[in-house]
């Protein structure tokens, strides 16, 4: 799905997806194709999904919006240093 058809498909609700295609340019990240995990109509619902999604799969691509945006305004932060070292 697109970002279009998602907030057609949910509208006013919290959704976590997962991108499927993406690229990067300029520091922007750019969801071309998204899968939708799930639907949630609070925020803090949503981000507790995220966190243990991420930390069970730290390598896939997982976002949550609000689908009133008009626009994924995606920043990238570049991460230095060591993390996760137990």
């Amino acid at each position: 799905m697109n970002w279009e058809e998602v907030k057609k498909t949910y509208p006013s609700e919290w959704v976590l997806v997962e991108a499927i295609k993406a690229y990067s340019k300029d520091g922007q990240r750019y969801v071309e194709d998204m899968a939708v995990i799930n639907r949630f109509s609070d925020s803090l619902d949503v981000m507790k999904k995220y966190k243990e999604l991420h930390r069970l799969h730290p390598f896939r691509e997982y976002y949550f919006f609000h689908t009133d945006r008009k626009e994924l305004d995606i920043h990238e932060r570049n991460w230095f240093g060591i993390r996760g070292v137990k």
